[in-house]
C-alpha cells in the first residue's frame, strides 16, 4: 500500500473508463477499490478516502484478515521474514559512505511516502535535526494506551476508534527514535499519519498538502497535548524539571509553557500609529515562526544567476517584514481617540527571540482564482544570521546572543501548493544530509545554499566563534 503509492496506482488505473467497448450496466455502477494493510489489517477505500468500518454480508473482510493471520504463523511467513532480513542486511551494507578516507555507516533513516506525504516527511526530518527539541521527545517515557484485555493485542485502524485512544506525542516520539538508529533503510510513519488523521481532519486523504501549514498544526497539537498529558500526569512537569528549557522562558501560547514554546516561542511587538491624531497602540503577540513576504521587486527573478537587478536576500525579506508600513484602505485602524477607523502605519519589532528561529518564506499567493508560486531564489546564510537590528531593545542583548546558525531547510519543488514535491536538507553532527522520502544522501554546503528555501530553521548559537554575518 505504502511503497511508491502502489495500491493508490491500482485505484487510479481502475478509474480509467473502458474505450471502444459498450459499457454494461454492471460497469456503470460505482466501483470501490479497497486495499488491506498486511501488518495492521486496516482496510482502506480510496474512493471514499476513509478506513472501512463495515463488512460484506458474507464477512469477506474478516475472512481475509483471518487468512493473513494464519499466513503470519506459517512457515511461508517465517521464510519471507528470513529473506527480508537478508535484503535489509544487504541494503545496510550499501548505506556506507567515505568520510575523510575512512568508511562509516550512514546512520540516517528515510521516511516512506504513504501517498503524497512528502510534506510531512520533510517537516519530520527537519524537526529530528533540531537537537534540543528532538532529545526532549526521545527521553519521554513511553505511554501505554491499551490495557486489560486489549494489552498486547494488535489492533487495526477504524474510524470508530475514539480520539482518546491516540497520542500524537507518543507517535511523534517513536518516529524520532527510529530516524537516527540506522537499523533500517526507511521507516514507515503509518501510525503517526493515522493519529494526524484522527486529530487534524485537514490532512485526511492522500492529496499534497502545504508543509508549513502541517508544521503549524503539528506544533500546536503537540503543545496542547503536552499541557494535558495522559493518565492524569501532565508532561509539562518534565519540562519544568529541565532547567535548560524552562529558564528565562516567558513565551506562553494557549496556557502553560511546553517544550514547543520553550524552543520555538518568541514575542513580537506590534506597533500601530494613527496618521490623523498620532495615537500609538502597542500589543505583544507570541509566535512560533515568522512568515516573510518576498518583496515584489524580486518576484520575477527565477534563477540564482539571473543578471537583471540585485539578488533577493533573507535580509530583504526580514526588512520587508519589520519596516514601517502604511495600512491600505481595507485595513483601517479603529483609533480609540478619534473614535473611528483611520489611516495608520504598522511596524513589527521582535521583543524576544526564540531558541530556534523558524522563518517561512511566503512562496504561495492568491491571484484572482489561482494560488501561484513565487519561484525567486532567496540567498540565505548557513552561519551567523544576525537578528540584533530587528530587536526592540538591542542594547540589552549580548554580543553573540542574536546570532543563529542554519539547522534545516525545507524545499518545495514544482509550481503549485497542491502539487510538486517536498524535500529537506539538514545538518547532523557537522554533516549535511538531503532527505527525499525514503532516500537519504550525504550532501555539501554548496548544494544547500543553492536551494530555493521554503522554510528555514535557525538555531541560536551557543559557543563563541567567529562567523560571517548576514
Amino acid at each position: 500500500r505504502y511503497v511508491n503509492g502502489h495500491a493508490k496506482k491500482h485505484y487510479e488505473d481502475a478509474q480509467i473508463p473502458m474505450t471502444n467497448h459498450k459499457k454494461t450496466e454492471k460497469q456503470e455502477k460505482v466501483q470501490h477499490t479497497v486495499c488491506m494493510d498486511c501488518s495492521s489489517y486496516s482496510t482502506y477505500c480510496y474512493r471514499c478516502d476513509d478506513f472501512v468500518v463495515n463488512d460484506t454480508k458474507l464477512g469477506l473482510v474478516q475472512k481475509v484478515r483471518e487468512h493473513l493471520q494464519n499466513l503470519e504463523n506459517s512457515a511461508f511467513t517465517s521464510d519471507r521474514h528470513r529473506k527480508r532480513k537478508l535484503l535489509e542486511n544487504s541494503s545496510l551494507n550499501s548505506k556506507l559512505l567515505k568520510v575523510n578516507g575512512s568508511t562509516t555507516a550512514l546512520c540516517a533513516t528515510g521516511l516512506r511516502n504513504l501517498g503524497n506525504t512528502c510534506f510531512m516527511n520533510a517537516i519530520l526530518q527537519s524537526l529530528s535535526n533540531i537537537q534540543q527539541f528532538c532529545c526532549y521527545f526521545k527521553e519521554l517515557p513511553a505511554v501505554e494506551l491499551r490495557n486489560g484485555k486489549t494489552a498486547g493485542r494488535r489492533t487495526y485502524h477504524t474510524r470508530s476508534q475514539g480520539d482518546n485512544n491516540v497520542s500524537l506525542v507518543e507517535e511523534f516520539r517513536k518516529t524520532l527514535c527510529a530516524l537516527w538508529q540506522g537499523s533500517q533503510t526507511a521507516f514507515s510513519p503509518e501510525s503517526l499519519f493515522y493519529v494526524v488523521w484522527k486529530i487534524m481532519p485537514n490532512f485526511r486523504g492522500y492529496q499534497q498538502q502545504d508543509a508549513h501549514e502541517f508544521m503549524r498544526y503539528l506544533l500546536d497539537h503537540l503543545h496542547l497535548e503536552l499541557q494535558g498529558g495522559f493518565n492524569g500526569v501532565s508532561r509539562s512537569v518534565i519540562l519544568q524539571e529541565n532547567s535548560s528549557l524552562s529558564a528565562s522562558n516567558k513565551c506562553c501560547i494557549n496556557g502553560a509553557s511546553t517544550v514547543v514554546t520553550a524552543i520555538f516561542g518568541g514575542i513580537l511587538q506590534n506597533e500601530v500609529n494613527c496618521l490623523i491624531c498620532g495615537t500609538e497602540s502597542r500589543k505583544f503577540d507570541p509566535f512560533l515562526d515568522l512568515s516573510l513576504d518576498i518583496p515584489s521587486q524580486f518576484r520575477n527573478k527565477r534563477t540564482k544567476n539571473q543578471e537583471s537587478g540585485p539578488m533577493c536576500t533573507l535580509r530583504d525579506c526580514l526588512r520587508s517584514f519589520t519596516d514601517l508600513e502604511e495600512l491600505d484602505e481595507t485595513e483601517l485602524y479603529m483609533c480609540h481617540k478619534c473614535k473611528k477607523k483611520q489611516k495608520s502605519t504598522k511596524k513589527f519589532w521582535i521583543q524576544k527571540l526564540p531558541k530556534v528561529l523558524c522563518l517561512h518564506l511566503k512562496r504561495f499567493h492568491w491571484t484572482a482564482y489561482l494560488r501561484n508560486k513565487v519561484d525567486t531564489y532567496v540567498e540565505f546564510p548557513l552561519r551567523g544570521l544576525d537578528m540584533k537590528c530587528y530587536l526592540l531593545e538591542p542594547e540589552n542583548s549580548g554580543p553573540e546572543s542574536c546570532l543563529y546558525d542554519l539547522a534545516a531547510v525545507v524545499v518545495h519543488h514544482g509550481s503549485g501548493v497542491g502539487s510538486g514535491h517536498y524535500t529537506a536538507y539538514a545538518a547532523h553532527e557537522g554533516r549535511w544530509f538531503h532527505f527525499n522520502d525514503s532516500t537519504v544522501t550525504l550532501t555539501d554546503e554548496e548544494t544547500v545554499v543553492k536551494a530555493k528555501a521554503y522554510i528555514l530553521f535557525y538555531v541560536e548559537r551557543q559557543a563563541k566563534s567567529g562567523a560571517d554575518k548576514l
